[in-house]
């Protein structure tokens, strides 16, 4: 049986409300219609199955064990401590029993079944949290830089990740009206929504806002950044603009690729809102609705023309860019232990693999998390590394931090390689509908036997970022890591090298569909190659581009930021 397109299915959608209601509320399925299931995206969920559960149900006949993921919306990744244990309440409650830090700093709970799935929004938004516009065809969650050294900026930075959200909600009342049992006016389902119109835009839509010289949010992944620039007086002077960024591909088809940003100009700060407003309306306008996989704003801008697409920004803005103003990255890694900010306070930031927060018999940390919230008088801060940052603790608490942190085996970084401080990966099997090999479940494993190598070479405190995929669409942003496994079979993956340590150089294939052995004699190769042979401080992807090991993918209009960076 056919089914209609995702464009279809939107204009027909009653501004998102489809027939979720009855949905919900049909208990002979725990699954959606095919076409809800595309519709509560736009509400900050998915619909899943258990795929290691799928052959044993389908002998069974049963229907797959169904459930949802939730994602929060949580523009900067910010949470109070009361917020947190309202959270880790739901998960304990409602899911799996763990929470999970994204890639897109914020959290998302797996394994909420249908006839719960009601009752966990409803909690969530007790919480003064959302989930509105965490996924779907519309302005995705906001990221800011998540360093607080800078304290001063950085509450300016998470400022404009708020706003910037805010600003580009969908307009429908939808989302109160199925969740929140909100009323329901005589215009329900046709109100208007003067950004988004009735089509939303034709694929995601991703902002991050990033404060150098630290580009934590790998702001040239997104669709649109701004990077922070600061005027002589340590004063926000404005931001340059990057646009056309994006992670996603399809194996075997040429037409998709990743891509970094261009950065296109220069904005002050009340400019700010107009651009960005211009950069969503030209992929509104312009964007591919007939093939999603070629429908994200880096398209657009390809298919069109760099000049072309900011002229159009421009003349729908109502003004001219300034030329962008010189900035520095210096890496895209999170710094990790105790560090202390402008205000006297302290903040420690804690790794998390793969950013699941769980309790195991070695290391419960859910549990210590949870005592931590409980004492906490300061904030729980999210990093698109899928790490988190206990931030604004009072000198006379940090005692009693450190205590729980070393109670419940939170304190991974002070005993982890630089590998295994810079590896990220997606979540994978068994949930993940698109994956085609393992990713989060495999990572402890593959690290573990990855470090064997850098040990036998002492390179144990080389912080080389490795990044893991199941699939080739990207979530762990894997094509901007120095080292990365992107998914092709159950064991097999693409072997990519290349990437810079600060996220301004896509990485290149250097073997296809290899299994583990091959991998890891790879691995063992290069990393002979690059004890021995590297200059002072050289980061291994710089070496293995400066060794001639690869070749990085020319930096033009089409692959990459388009003005000389500040090296």
């Amino acid at each position: 049986m056919s089914h209609p397109s995702v464009e279809k299915i939107k204009l027909d959608s009653r501004n998102l409300r489809g027939t979720l209601l009855p949905g919900l509320a049909d208990a002979i399925t725990g699954s959606l219609s095919f076409e809800d299931q595309r519709l509560i995206k736009f509400h900050g969920s998915y619909q899943q199955d258990d795929r290691d559960l799928r052959d044993e149900r389908r002998r069974q006949k049963l229907e797959p064990a169904h459930q949802f993921m939730i994602r929060i919306r949580a523009p900067g990744g910010v949470f109070t401590p009361q917020q947190w244990l309202q959270l880790d309440a739901i998960a304990t409650t409602y899911t799996n029993h763990s929470l999970r830090i994204t890639t897109r700093q914020t959290f998302q709970f797996h394994g909420v079944i249908k006839r719960e799935l009601k009752a966990t929004m409803q909690a969530i938004n007790a919480a003064a949290l959302d989930t509105i516009s965490a996924c779907g065809d519309v302005n995705r969650n906001v990221l800011g830089s998540s360093n607080p050294l800078q304290s001063r900026l950085h509450a300016q930075v998470h400022d404009w990740a708020q706003r910037l959200s805010e600003a580009f909600l969908p307009k429908t009342r939808a989302y109160h009206e199925i969740w929140l049992d909100g009323e329901k006016l005589a215009d329900s389902g046709e109100e208007a929504d003067p950004l988004y119109g009735k089509a939303y835009l034709p694929r995601k839509f991703k902002m991050a806002v990033a404060v150098p010289p630290l580009n934590d949010v790998d702001v040239f992944a997104n669709d649109f950044g701004l990077i922070a620039i600061i005027d002589d007086g340590g004063h926000l002077a404005g931001f340059n603009v990057a646009i056309g960024g994006g992670m996603g591909a399809t194996h075997g088809d040429a037409k998709t690729y990743p891509r970094i940003g261009n950065v296109i100009g220069f904005v002050a700060p009340e400019q700010v809102l107009a651009i960005t407003e211009a950069a969503i309306t030209v992929q509104r306008d312009f964007g591919d609705r007939e093939e999603r996989k070629h429908a994200r704003f880096k398209y657009t801008i390809d298919d069109l023309g760099l000049d072309v697409v900011v002229a159009k920004m421009e003349e729908r803005a109502g003004f001219k860019l300034q030329p962008a103003r010189e900035f520095r990255f210096d890496h895209n890694g999170d710094r990790f232990g105790w560090s202390e900010g402008e205000d006297g306070r302290t903040h420690l930031t804690l790794r998390i693999p793969a950013g699941r927060i769980t309790d195991t018999e070695a290391a419960p940390q859910l549990s210590g998390l949870r005592e931590i919230a409980k004492v906490h008088v300061g904030e729980f801060r999210l990093t698109c590394n899928q790490n988190l940052i206990i931030a604004g603790v009072p000198a006379g608490q940090r005692e009693r931090i450190d205590a729980l942190v070393r109670e419940y085996a939170l304190d991974t970084h002070a005993r982890a390689s630089g590998l295994r401080l810079n590896a990220i990966a997606c979540v994978a099997l068994p949930t993940c509908a698109l994956a085609m090999a393992e990713a989060e479940r495999y990572l402890p494993d593959l690290l573990d036997k990855v470090e064997v190598l850098q040990a036998k070479h002492d390179l144990l405190d080389a912080p080389i970022h490795l990044r893991i995929s199941g699939c080739p669409n990207g979530c762990s942003r894997p094509y901007l890591g120095e080292i990365a496994l992107v998914g092709k079979a159950p064991g097999r993956y693409n072997l990519m090298l290349g990437a810079d340590h600060r996220g301004q150089r896509l990485n290149t294939l250097h073997r296809e569909n290899i299994d583990e052995t091959t991998i890891l004699s790879e691995l063992d190769a290069l990393f002979a190659r690059y004890a021995h042979e590297r200059m002072t401080n050289q980061h291994f992807g710089d070496f293995l581009v400066a060794a001639n090991i690869i070749s990085p993918p020319p930096v033009t209009p089409k692959s990459g930021i388009a003005i000389e960076v500040i090296p």
